[in-house]
């Protein structure tokens, strides 16, 4: 059952902060490709926060759940096209990585909404391919988003390169978490660092996560569709 996986999972990070003495993370199941019945069986069993790879998938969702109570976030790279649909779809975005993106959605964020949620992704590793700002970039864009009262900056995002040996992650979380110190130091409100997944998120939280982000720990192995058949 679902709700046993998560509690193993939260009982798991809670260990694992314990152990590191620092505070539990917070825990987003990442429902990315999963139906919509999953979703709303977790949440049933207490889990309030959601991430989503895809904009309409994340819609569809939403709507076939009719559940206000859940938060909604965007894990999967964020195309201009779509950051408007974003803007007031999600009460997070963890993946902003270039200044284009931010006038579009401070611009598409409802004055009836609070102000978005922003994490800024980083490519702590350079990896070829992969988004994400690199590291010397990250002052520009939190100015840029610090500037937009739609906005409001909440610390930084990272996918390490992978790795067969999960501790070859360590290094790369600890460069995030020199970063996330730095950027927080300067903005009191960025509290944020997700950063792990199921293979490696009890290092990430020794190395100072503050979110992870779990999917196939919680839902099992990946399907390839969620019966929604909808992609953006």
């Amino acid at each position: 059952m679902l709700s046993d996986a998560l509690h193993e999972v939260l009982q798991r990070l809670e260990n694992a902060a314990r152990n590191a003495g620092r505070p539990s993370p917070r825990l987003l199941a990442v429902s990315k490709t999963q139906a919509a019945t999953a979703v709303a069986e977790l949440a049933a069993a207490g889990q309030r926060a959601f991430g989503e790879n895809y904009v309409q998938e994340a819609l569809a969702k939403q709507q076939n759940l009719n559940a206000p109570g859940l938060e909604w976030h965007l894990i999967g790279h964020l195309q201009s096209n779509k950051a408007a649909v974003a803007a007031t779809a999600f009460d997070w975005v963890q993946t902003l990585d270039r200044a284009k993106l931010v006038p579009l959605l401070a611009a598409a964020r409802g004055d009836d909404q609070p102000p978005l949620n922003v994490l800024i992704q980083v490519n702590i590793d350079d990896e070829a391919g992969k988004h994400g700002c690199r590291p010397e970039d990250v002052p520009a864009l939190a100015e840029a988003v610090a500037a937009q009262p739609r906005l409001v900056l909440r610390g930084l995002m990272a996918i390490p390169a992978p790795d067969p040996d999960p501790e070859g992650r360590r290094t790369a979380f600890r460069d995030m978490k020199r970063l996330f110190d730095a950027l927080a130091s300067r903005y009191p409100q960025a509290d944020t660092l997700s950063m792990g997944m199921t293979e490696d998120y009890a290092i990430a939280v020794e190395e100072g996560a503050t979110m992870v982000r779990v999917g196939t720990a919680l839902f099992g192995a990946r399907s390839r569709d969620s019966g929604l058949g909808i992609r953006d």
